[in-house]
């Protein structure tokens, strides 16, 4: 068989409490799809991949699958599970047999469950999930009188995790015959009547939703708890200057006054960094009394700081930043802005924007602020 590999990585962070996409947040020292690609990197059998990610997301992406080993891509997702895994079939290689759909949050499945899944379709099923025993006990709930009835056999039960494998050929076919929304592929494959078989599936598969979830991941990972850094940054205009904004140029809108570049979202993420890292703050490190920085571009604050973590042994693991001010309108650029500082952190950076509703200087028009959240791991 010619094997791929999708990996849907498009779920939401919001249950994590992360303003991230579920992929991206961090489990330890690495993201949730991370953890993943590292995993399949030591797979002994020869496949292809496809990463499945939100919007906005595909250069992150991309910068980890660099390094994978196996032919690979990123592709969009969309609004649904279903339609982020029908972007993923889009963009299988030519001549791929056997596909394995895994979700993302499913980060510590071993691999000898894509193992067994791919084994059962190298003996003729065409479509297979692996799953575990239900423990507890079940009872049906009427949802309009909060009563509750048993009778419900758990022995013939089972919890669905992923990957879920497939004749590709049939599963592209049945997502041609589907519309709307299915919780899992195959559950589209039943709807085109194929049988589904059942392997045994592992309890290290369970799906990180909640943040007890990412607690029990990292306890079994024997990883540390991240450290956090919160810092802010404010600067007044300065229609005299060039505007820098989140590493960009903003050309015909007023610049900010300061030290170096006036970079205040740049200024509010080093501030951040250092924080969690313990090592002070930007004016420690690039203040007025230090005059080699006067006018200088604010990524050399950033580079600067990230080898002072490296040094210690500290890597980034993701940063959100919120910009506060009524111009430049952020979200004509967002997406660029994000790139952008991804690049330069060297890891995932998510940004948004608001405004103060016409209170204090950022209301009045007199400047710019910036709140950079930091989380770094050892």
């Amino acid at each position: 068989m010619s094997t791929a590999v999708v990996i849907v990585a498009g779920g939401n962070g919001t249950r994590l409490g992360s303003s991230f996409p579920k992929a991206f947040v961090p489990l330890g020292s690495k993201t949730l799809l991370a953890h993943c690609l590292d995993t399949l990197s030591q797979w002994n059998t020869p496949h292809s991949l496809v990463v499945v990610v939100p919007a906005g997301w595909e250069e992150p992406a991309r910068a980890l699958v660099a390094e994978y080993s196996a032919v690979s891509s990123v592709v969009t997702g969309g609004e649904t599970r279903t339609q982020s895994v029908r972007a993923g079939l889009g963009a299988l290689s030519e001549g791929t047999t056997a596909v394995l759909i895994h979700d993302a949050a499913r980060t510590l499945t071993p691999l000898d469950v894509f193992d067994r899944v791919l084994g059962a379709l190298d003996a003729g099923a065409a479509a297979v999930i692996p799953h575990v025993p239900v423990v507890d006990t079940l009872v049906h709930v009427d949802q309009s009188t909060g009563n509750t009835a048993g009778g419900i056999d758990r022995d013939e039960l089972g919890g669905v995790q992923t990957p879920q494998g497939f004749d590709a050929t049939l599963l592209v076919a049945a997502y041609g015959l589907v519309d709307g929304d299915f919780s899992d592929d195959a559950g589209v494959m039943r709807h085109a009547g194929h049988d589904v078989r059942g392997v045994a599936g592992d309890t290290r598969g369970f799906k990180i939703t909640y943040p007890e979830d990412l607690a029990r991941a990292t306890a079994l990972l024997g990883g540390t708890t991240p450290r956090v850094g919160v810092a802010m940054d404010v600067h007044q205009y300065d229609a005299k200057a060039p505007l820098h904004l989140a590493g960009l140029l903003w050309p015909g809108e007023p610049g900010l006054s300061g030290h170096s570049d006036g970079d205040v979202v740049i200024h509010a993420i080093v501030d951040a960094l250092l924080q969690a890292a313990g090592l002070g703050d930007l004016g420690e490190h690039f203040g007025v009394d230090r005059p080699e920085f006067a006018g200088a571009d604010s990524a050399v604050f950033l580079s600067h700081t990230l080898e002072l973590l490296s040094s210690r042994g500290l890597r980034v693991m993701s940063v959100g930043v919120q910009v506060i001010g009524n111009a430049p309108k952020i979200g004509l650029r967002r997406q660029e802005a994000q790139e952008k500082l991804t690049e330069l952190v060297g890891a995932p950076v998510s940004l948004s924007a608001t405004t103060t509703d016409g209170l204090g200087l950022t209301g009045r028009g007199e400047g710019v602020a910036a709140m950079a959240t930091a989380v770094i791991s050892a």
